[in-house]
């Protein structure tokens, strides 16, 4: 893969004019951008359809976590839209995420289209020790996250979305071909802003990160272009 394609660009905004403003900076060098809770809410498909047409792929990154029928019907609305990968929680349990990737599979060979990378998300990168404690996890930050990820590779799902302080670990275990997909990914002239577990893009990669995601510190700069290639040359 090359650096262009491991970077995931963050579409942290609330409006469809904002977003696709930032695609069109940024699409020379970036192809692939995550579009989250936030934008979806506001927007709806629509937006992901205007992305699309753009040429780019996208990552749907709205965690689904429900009970396994109710998340089996909504990742196969989310393969109709023709995105390239979407998530759902790993606390969700097993039986969600097997129904989930069944259900995906299922969708895109009805529609004879590509499937879409279906990950899990570990614990989210905002949270720390202290707060696995006080929803009743007692195991270490590793340890939970590696239990989820072992869980998430036997529901047959493709990848983990996991921080780049689990990322060895995960590679390590489950081998080469999981995805890993690393948010909290802060370059050095970045700032943490409410991300707990961080690592650069370098560290990321070298970690064994298949793709990184970078939202705040591209879309957010003066000029977001120039950002992003500073990243790419971190990757590179």
């Amino acid at each position: 893969m090359t650096s262009k394609e491991r970077l995931i660009v963050a579409l942290d905004v609330d409006t469809q004019e904002k977003a696709l403003g930032l695609v069109e900076k940024l699409q020379k060098e970036i192809k692939i951008f995550k579009i989250g809770s936030e934008l979806f809410t506001s927007c709806g498909p629509d937006i992901v359809e205007a992305v699309k047409d753009m040429g780019c792929g996208i990552f749907l990154d709205l965690k689904f976590h429900d009970i396994p029928n109710t998340v089996a019907r909504s990742v196969a609305a989310a393969a109709r839209l023709g995105v390239s990968m979407l998530n759902v929680h790993a606390l969700g349990g097993y039986d969600m995420m097997k129904r989930a990737a069944e259900s995906v599979a299922l969708e895109a060979k009805a529609l004879k289209i590509v499937k879409p990378k279906i990950i899990a998300v570990t614990v989210l990168t905002s949270m720390e020790k202290n707060s696995l404690k006080k929803i009743g996890i007692n195991d270490s930050m590793e340890k939970e996250v590696l239990r989820l990820a072992k869980l998430t590779k036997d529901a047959s799902l493709d990848g983990v979305v996991a921080s780049p302080s689990e990322v060895k670990l995960i590679r390590k275990d489950l081998g080469e071909e999981f995805i890993i997909v690393t948010p909290g990914v802060r370059p050095e002239w970045a700032a943490m802003n409410d991300q707990k577990r961080v690592a650069t893009p370098k560290e990321a990669i070298l970690n064994g990160a298949t793709y990184i995601v970078v939202g705040r510190p591209i879309i957010e700069a003066p000029d977001p272009l120039a950002a992003a290639k500073k990243v790419l040359e971190e990757i590179k």
